[in-house]
């Protein structure tokens, strides 16, 4: 069973269609990339598919279940992490995650907890308040929160966003192991070079709609290009 399955997928706000007719599907444990500069569609193909919006046209199936006609019942094997998520500045990093561990279910929140405080990996200072942290070691609270349950899907939206290299490097092996204990993970990104190390599949999205889709390495032996953002370039001039 394919863990994602988008068809023909349409959101419209109004007049605007910001995703247009997008097809795709992602297997158990890949990491599967939307590709692409800012105001493509990224974001919000991964917000429909995280159930948070509604969809125009087309299906969607998560696990084999229909978003449109059972969201709640999605909800509870994806995880969703946006680019802009905070966290409440005023509690502890283990505390945030005792609270937000019961979201998920009231058994096993000990377990829960402390898998998020290992992959969140910030040592004593789990137990600081979230308002002492730098933008990295929240980012990395905030991966911890999201993995924690260990989801059958997660949704990133722009993981390593505004974070400097060493974080960015420490949240990208993070999503790697995570897809190799079977996981799936959906991914946007504008960062090209991101996505050739950990996406198994990207699909490039330009004004709404996949242009290519394959392998980082296929993609670039086709378009006999040295990087994605050199194919990215040739496929939307």
């Amino acid at each position: 069973m394919k863990t994602v399955e988008v068809k023909n997928l349409v959101k419209s706000y109004g007049k605007l269609d910001a995703v247009k007719d997008i097809s795709f599907s992602t297997e158990q444990g890949e990491i599967f990339g939307l590709i692409g500069p800012n105001g493509a569609g990224k974001t919000t193909t991964l917000r429909v598919i995280a159930t948070l919006l509604q969809i125009t046209s087309g299906t969607i199936n998560v696990l084999g279940i229909d978003v449109k006609e059972h969201p709640d019942q999605i909800r509870k094997y994806i995880s969703y992490l946006p680019e802009d998520a905070g966290a409440y500045k005023n509690l502890t990093g283990r505390q945030y995650l005792q609270f937000m561990a019961n979201f998920f279910t009231h058994d096993n929140i000990k377990h829960i907890v402390e898998r998020g405080i290992i992959i969140a990996d910030l040592d004593d200072r789990i137990d600081d308040k979230i308002d002492t942290y730098s933008k990295g070691m929240k980012r990395r609270l905030l991966v911890g929160r999201a993995l924690m349950n260990e989801p059958k899907l997660t949704i990133l939206d722009e993981p390593t966003s505004g974070l400097d290299v060493r974080n960015a490097q420490e949240i990208r092996g993070i999503i790697k192991e995570t897809a190799k204990n079977g996981t799936t993970v959906l991914l946007s990104s504008h960062n090209m070079l991101e996505v050739e190390f950990l996406c198994d599949r990207i699909a490039l999205i330009s004004d709404g709609k996949i242009v290519e889709e394959g392998k980082p390495n296929d993609l670039k032996q086709k378009y006999q290009a040295v990087n994605i953002e050199e194919v990215f370039m040739k496929v939307v001039q």
